[in-house]
């Protein structure tokens, strides 16, 4: 799953939280910072847990301020390992 996260989310903790939340989940990607202001995430994992993921981004709980979630599903890659930040 892909998530372009926009709003204020750069330097408020957004990446380490979804880091946090994305492990609970079993989850491997990352989450990085774009110059524009939107953080871009990559998640692979159940699809159960990658909707838990999404629906936790697009939630009142982040840090900052989520104001879209632009989302897209495709196949795993399956060459991810643990969940970082970047």
């Amino acid at each position: 799953m892909t998530a372009w996260v926009h709003g204020r989310v750069k330097g408020v903790g957004f990446r380490w939280f979804t880091r946090a939340r994305a492990l609970e989940l079993g989850l491997v990607g990352h989450a990085t910072n774009h110059a524009d202001g939107r953080v871009l995430v990559i998640a692979e994992g159940p699809r159960h847990a990658l909707e838990m993921l999404l629906d936790w981004l697009r939630s009142d709980l982040t840090p900052g301020e989520v104001r879209l979630v632009v989302e897209s599903w495709e196949p795993a890659r399956g060459d991810l390992t643990g969940f970082v930040e970047r």
